[in-house]
Protein backbone atom coordinates (compact mmCIF):
# COMPACT_ATOMS: atom_id res chain seq x y z
CA UNK A 1 0.00 0.00 0.00
CA UNK A 2 1.40 3.41 -0.94
CA UNK A 3 1.43 6.28 1.62
CA UNK A 4 -1.17 8.19 -0.41
CA UNK A 5 -3.54 5.22 -0.54
CA UNK A 6 -3.36 4.56 3.19
CA UNK A 7 -6.16 5.73 5.51
CA UNK A 8 -5.65 9.30 6.79
CA UNK A 9 -4.95 8.01 10.29
CA UNK A 10 -2.01 5.96 8.97
CA UNK A 11 -0.42 8.38 6.50
CA UNK A 12 3.05 9.65 7.39
CA UNK A 13 3.68 13.30 8.04
CA UNK A 14 4.78 15.08 4.80
CA UNK A 15 7.85 16.38 6.65
CA UNK A 16 8.98 12.84 7.37
CA UNK A 17 8.06 12.88 11.04
CA UNK A 18 6.25 9.91 12.51
CA UNK A 19 2.49 10.47 12.58
CA UNK A 20 0.86 10.85 15.97
CA UNK A 21 -1.21 8.10 17.53
CA UNK A 22 -4.74 8.24 16.07
CA UNK A 23 -7.37 9.86 18.24
CA UNK A 24 -10.72 8.34 19.11
CA UNK A 25 -12.71 11.19 17.53
CA UNK A 26 -10.72 11.06 14.30
CA UNK A 27 -11.11 7.29 14.09
CA UNK A 28 -14.89 7.48 14.56
CA UNK A 29 -15.15 10.22 11.94
CA UNK A 30 -13.06 8.24 9.45
CA UNK A 31 -15.16 5.12 9.98
CA UNK A 32 -18.34 7.08 9.23
CA UNK A 33 -17.20 7.24 5.60
CA UNK A 34 -16.03 3.62 5.50
CA UNK A 35 -19.22 1.73 6.30
CA UNK A 36 -20.48 -1.37 4.52
CA UNK A 37 -23.66 -1.14 2.53
CA UNK A 38 -26.84 -1.31 4.63
CA UNK A 39 -28.56 -3.29 1.88
CA UNK A 40 -30.38 -6.20 3.49
CA UNK A 41 -29.03 -5.51 6.99
CA UNK A 42 -31.57 -6.28 9.76
CA UNK A 43 -32.62 -3.44 12.05
CA UNK A 44 -30.60 -4.27 15.18
CA UNK A 45 -27.42 -4.88 13.22
CA UNK A 46 -27.96 -1.73 11.17
CA UNK A 47 -29.03 0.77 13.84
CA UNK A 48 -27.45 -0.60 17.02
CA UNK A 49 -24.64 -3.07 16.40
CA UNK A 50 -22.75 -1.30 13.64
CA UNK A 51 -22.66 2.08 15.43
CA UNK A 52 -21.58 0.33 18.65
CA UNK A 53 -18.97 -1.66 16.74
CA UNK A 54 -17.71 1.57 15.16
CA UNK A 55 -16.95 3.02 18.59
CA UNK A 56 -15.28 -0.17 19.78
CA UNK A 57 -13.21 -0.23 16.59
CA UNK A 58 -12.11 3.34 17.23
CA UNK A 59 -11.08 2.43 20.80
CA UNK A 60 -9.15 -0.59 19.52
CA UNK A 61 -7.47 1.60 16.89
CA UNK A 62 -6.32 4.08 19.52
CA UNK A 63 -5.06 1.22 21.69
CA UNK A 64 -3.10 -0.27 18.79
CA UNK A 65 -5.04 -3.56 18.72
CA UNK A 66 -5.30 -5.75 15.61
CA UNK A 67 -8.52 -7.00 13.97
CA UNK A 68 -7.66 -10.60 14.91
CA UNK A 69 -7.30 -9.58 18.56
CA UNK A 70 -10.74 -7.97 18.41
CA UNK A 71 -12.16 -11.14 16.81
CA UNK A 72 -10.63 -13.20 19.62
CA UNK A 73 -12.16 -10.87 22.23
CA UNK A 74 -15.52 -11.27 20.48
CA UNK A 75 -15.20 -15.05 20.68
CA UNK A 76 -14.30 -14.95 24.39
CA UNK A 77 -17.25 -12.69 25.30
CA UNK A 78 -19.68 -14.76 23.25
CA UNK A 79 -18.33 -18.01 24.67
CA UNK A 80 -18.74 -16.77 28.23
CA UNK A 81 -22.31 -15.72 27.49
CA UNK A 82 -23.11 -19.14 26.02
CA UNK A 83 -21.45 -20.90 28.95
CA UNK A 84 -23.54 -18.82 31.37
CA UNK A 85 -26.76 -20.12 29.79
CA UNK A 86 -25.56 -23.70 29.90
CA UNK A 87 -24.21 -23.98 33.45
CA UNK A 88 -25.20 -20.98 35.59
CA UNK A 89 -28.31 -20.99 37.82
CA UNK A 90 -31.41 -19.80 36.00
CA UNK A 91 -31.94 -16.42 37.65
CA UNK A 92 -32.91 -12.97 36.41
CA UNK A 93 -29.33 -11.77 36.75
CA UNK A 94 -27.84 -14.67 34.79
CA UNK A 95 -30.06 -13.77 31.84
CA UNK A 96 -28.91 -10.15 31.99
CA UNK A 97 -25.27 -11.23 32.33
CA UNK A 98 -25.48 -13.64 29.40
CA UNK A 99 -27.25 -11.04 27.25
CA UNK A 100 -24.66 -8.38 28.09
CA UNK A 101 -21.81 -10.73 27.14
CA UNK A 102 -23.51 -11.73 23.89
CA UNK A 103 -24.30 -8.12 22.96
CA UNK A 104 -20.69 -7.13 23.62
CA UNK A 105 -19.41 -10.12 21.65
CA UNK A 106 -21.62 -9.20 18.70
CA UNK A 107 -20.50 -5.57 18.81
CA UNK A 108 -16.87 -6.69 18.79
CA UNK A 109 -17.73 -8.91 15.82
CA UNK A 110 -18.77 -5.75 13.98
CA UNK A 111 -15.70 -3.89 15.23
CA UNK A 112 -13.05 -6.25 13.80
CA UNK A 113 -14.00 -5.56 10.19
CA UNK A 114 -14.28 -1.82 10.80
CA UNK A 115 -10.88 -1.82 12.47
CA UNK A 116 -9.46 -3.64 9.46
CA UNK A 117 -10.77 -0.88 7.19
CA UNK A 118 -9.19 1.76 9.44
CA UNK A 119 -5.86 -0.04 9.15
CA UNK A 120 -6.06 -0.15 5.37
CA UNK A 121 -7.80 -3.45 4.68
CA UNK A 122 -8.37 -6.93 6.05
CA UNK A 123 -6.59 -10.23 5.46
CA UNK A 124 -7.65 -13.67 4.30
CA UNK A 125 -6.62 -15.17 7.64
CA UNK A 126 -8.67 -12.53 9.46
CA UNK A 127 -11.72 -13.27 7.34
CA UNK A 128 -11.21 -16.99 8.01
CA UNK A 129 -10.98 -16.45 11.76
CA UNK A 130 -14.05 -14.22 11.79
CA UNK A 131 -16.16 -16.78 9.92
CA UNK A 132 -14.98 -19.67 12.08
CA UNK A 133 -15.99 -17.82 15.27
CA UNK A 134 -19.37 -16.98 13.72
CA UNK A 135 -19.91 -20.57 12.59
CA UNK A 136 -19.17 -21.85 16.10
CA UNK A 137 -21.36 -19.40 17.98
CA UNK A 138 -24.39 -19.82 15.70
CA UNK A 139 -25.39 -23.35 16.80
CA UNK A 140 -23.66 -23.23 20.20
CA UNK A 141 -25.99 -20.57 21.56
CA UNK A 142 -29.09 -22.61 20.78
CA UNK A 143 -27.52 -25.80 22.11
CA UNK A 144 -26.76 -23.92 25.35
CA UNK A 145 -30.43 -22.90 25.53
CA UNK A 146 -31.38 -26.58 25.11
CA UNK A 147 -29.01 -27.58 27.93
CA UNK A 148 -30.33 -24.83 30.19
CA UNK A 149 -33.94 -25.80 29.52
CA UNK A 150 -33.14 -29.47 30.14
CA UNK A 151 -31.80 -28.53 33.56
CA UNK A 152 -35.18 -26.90 34.30
CA UNK A 153 -37.36 -29.89 33.40
CA UNK A 154 -38.25 -30.53 37.05
CA UNK A 155 -39.45 -26.95 37.46
CA UNK A 156 -43.18 -26.28 37.51
CA UNK A 157 -42.61 -23.47 34.99
CA UNK A 158 -40.86 -25.76 32.48
CA UNK A 159 -42.63 -26.00 29.11
CA UNK A 160 -41.84 -29.73 29.00
CA UNK A 161 -39.33 -32.00 27.34
CA UNK A 162 -40.98 -31.54 23.93
CA UNK A 163 -39.88 -27.89 23.88
CA UNK A 164 -36.24 -29.00 23.66
CA UNK A 165 -36.95 -29.61 19.98
CA UNK A 166 -37.26 -25.83 19.51
CA UNK A 167 -33.64 -24.86 20.29
CA UNK A 168 -32.44 -27.93 18.40
CA UNK A 169 -34.48 -26.88 15.37
CA UNK A 170 -33.32 -23.28 15.83
CA UNK A 171 -29.69 -24.46 15.73
CA UNK A 172 -30.31 -26.23 12.41
CA UNK A 173 -32.13 -23.28 10.81
CA UNK A 174 -29.64 -20.67 12.06
CA UNK A 175 -26.62 -22.71 10.94
CA UNK A 176 -28.15 -23.26 7.50
CA UNK A 177 -28.92 -19.54 7.23
CA UNK A 178 -25.35 -18.58 8.09
CA UNK A 179 -23.84 -21.11 5.70
CA UNK A 180 -26.12 -19.97 2.88
CA UNK A 181 -25.13 -16.32 3.35
CA UNK A 182 -21.46 -17.27 3.09
CA UNK A 183 -22.20 -19.48 0.07
CA UNK A 184 -24.14 -16.68 -1.65
CA UNK A 185 -21.21 -14.34 -1.20
CA UNK A 186 -18.78 -16.95 -2.54
CA UNK A 187 -20.90 -17.60 -5.64
CA UNK A 188 -21.20 -13.87 -6.33
CA UNK A 189 -17.45 -13.50 -6.05
CA UNK A 190 -16.95 -16.30 -8.56
CA UNK A 191 -19.47 -14.68 -10.90
CA UNK A 192 -17.92 -11.23 -10.44
CA UNK A 193 -21.16 -9.70 -9.17
CA UNK A 194 -20.37 -9.37 -5.47
CA UNK A 195 -21.69 -6.05 -4.16
CA UNK A 196 -23.28 -6.71 -0.79
CA UNK A 197 -20.14 -5.91 1.23
CA UNK A 198 -19.10 -2.77 -0.62
CA UNK A 199 -17.84 0.12 1.44
CA UNK A 200 -20.10 3.10 0.91
CA UNK A 201 -20.13 6.78 1.62
CA UNK A 202 -21.76 8.12 4.78
CA UNK A 203 -25.50 8.50 4.38
CA UNK A 204 -25.86 5.88 1.62
CA UNK A 205 -27.57 3.54 4.08
CA UNK A 206 -30.64 5.79 4.08
CA UNK A 207 -31.28 4.87 0.45
CA UNK A 208 -32.27 1.34 1.46
CA UNK A 209 -35.61 0.29 2.86
CA UNK A 210 -36.03 0.61 6.59
CA UNK A 211 -39.10 -1.58 6.33
CA UNK A 212 -36.95 -4.40 4.97
CA UNK A 213 -34.58 -3.98 7.92
CA UNK A 214 -37.44 -4.32 10.37
CA UNK A 215 -38.91 -7.31 8.50
CA UNK A 216 -35.53 -9.07 8.78
CA UNK A 217 -35.40 -8.78 12.56
CA UNK A 218 -36.35 -12.46 13.23
CA UNK A 219 -33.06 -13.53 11.60
CA UNK A 220 -31.05 -10.82 13.34
CA UNK A 221 -28.54 -12.39 15.73
CA UNK A 222 -28.59 -9.20 17.79
CA UNK A 223 -32.29 -9.63 18.53
CA UNK A 224 -31.56 -13.12 19.84
CA UNK A 225 -28.86 -11.68 22.12
CA UNK A 226 -31.39 -9.23 23.58
CA UNK A 227 -34.06 -11.93 24.02
CA UNK A 228 -31.59 -13.88 26.19
CA UNK A 229 -32.09 -11.15 28.81
CA UNK A 230 -35.47 -12.84 29.52
CA UNK A 231 -33.74 -16.11 30.43
CA UNK A 232 -34.68 -15.84 34.11
CA UNK A 233 -38.38 -15.42 33.24
CA UNK A 234 -39.18 -19.14 33.13
CA UNK A 235 -42.81 -18.65 32.06
CA UNK A 236 -42.17 -16.03 29.38
CA UNK A 237 -38.82 -16.87 27.82
CA UNK A 238 -40.00 -20.07 26.02
CA UNK A 239 -42.84 -18.14 24.39
CA UNK A 240 -40.65 -15.28 23.17
CA UNK A 241 -37.89 -17.65 22.06
CA UNK A 242 -40.41 -19.92 20.31
CA UNK A 243 -41.98 -16.99 18.44
CA UNK A 244 -38.52 -15.82 17.39
CA UNK A 245 -37.78 -19.30 16.06
CA UNK A 246 -41.03 -19.32 14.08
CA UNK A 247 -40.24 -15.93 12.56
CA UNK A 248 -36.68 -17.02 11.83
CA UNK A 249 -37.86 -20.15 10.05
CA UNK A 250 -40.39 -18.23 7.94
CA UNK A 251 -37.94 -15.51 6.87
CA UNK A 252 -35.27 -18.15 6.19
CA UNK A 253 -37.62 -20.21 4.02
CA UNK A 254 -38.66 -17.17 1.98
CA UNK A 255 -35.04 -16.10 1.60
CA UNK A 256 -33.95 -19.55 0.45
CA UNK A 257 -36.46 -19.40 -2.42
CA UNK A 258 -35.14 -16.01 -3.53
CA UNK A 259 -31.48 -17.00 -3.12
CA UNK A 260 -31.99 -20.17 -5.17
CA UNK A 261 -33.45 -18.06 -7.97
CA UNK A 262 -30.50 -15.66 -7.69
CA UNK A 263 -28.08 -18.60 -7.93
CA UNK A 264 -29.96 -19.93 -10.95
CA UNK A 265 -29.67 -16.50 -12.59
CA UNK A 266 -25.88 -16.72 -12.24
CA UNK A 267 -26.01 -19.82 -14.44
CA UNK A 268 -27.75 -17.92 -17.23
CA UNK A 269 -25.51 -17.01 -20.19
CA UNK A 270 -24.42 -13.38 -20.25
Amino acid sequence: MSPTSAPPSQRPDPTGATSARPTYAASVAELASRQKSAKGAPAYSRYVNRPLGRRLAALAHVAGRTPNQVTAASGVCTGLGILTLAVAPVQWWTGLLAAALLVLGYALDAADGQLARLRGGGSKSGEWLDHVVDAAKTPSLHLAVAVGLYRQLDSAASPGAWFLLVPLGFAVVASTWFFTIILNDHLRRLAGTRDGQAVVAAGEARQHSRLRSVASMPVDYGVLCVVVALWGWSEGFPWVYGLLFAGNALVSAASMVKWYRDAAALDAPA
